[in-house]
């Protein structure tokens, strides 16, 4: 399958304007590509309490998740910085929870993008062979 990276695009960007940022402004949409081929899209959502934030591609992980679908195959992220943005540590390890790593693409508003995949954005993530084994 390959991937329309357009259509992620533009997924992220619609999704975006419904961000609820009121503190920071700072819109962020994201649109992840499920083995399917559907689209899940989340976007970031702000609280008074900041510690209660949640992050679009979090946010679009969850949804995903929530309907059954745990393989990915692309994530596009999509700001209002003119540069593009990476995920912040927390969504970089929840998206290496999803193996095998897959494509990321950022894009910013002057019309760069950059490309990476989940284990280049995050080398050692921790995974569950830390963990204890289960009897």
């Amino acid at each position: 399958m390959t991937i329309d990276w357009k259509a992620l695009r533009d997924a992220a960007t619609d999704v975006r304007a419904r961000a609820y940022a009121p503190y920071s402004q700072f819109l962020v949409g994201a649109a992840l590509l499920g083995d399917d081929g559907r689209i899940f899209t989340g976007c970031n959502v702000e609280n008074a309490s900041y510690g209660l934030c949640i992050c679009a591609e979090r946010n679009a992980v969850f949804n995903a998740v929530a309907q059954g679908v745990r393989s990915f195959r692309a994530i596009a992220l999509v700001s209002t910085a003119a540069k593009p943005i990476t995920p912040c540590g927390a969504c970089r390890q929840v998206l290496s929870e999803f193996r095998p790593s897959f494509e990321v693409r950022c894009y910013g508003q002057t019309g760069t993008e950059e490309h990476y995949t989940v284990d280049a954005l995050l080398p050692a993530g921790f995974d569950d062979s830390a963990l204890p084994s289960k009897p």
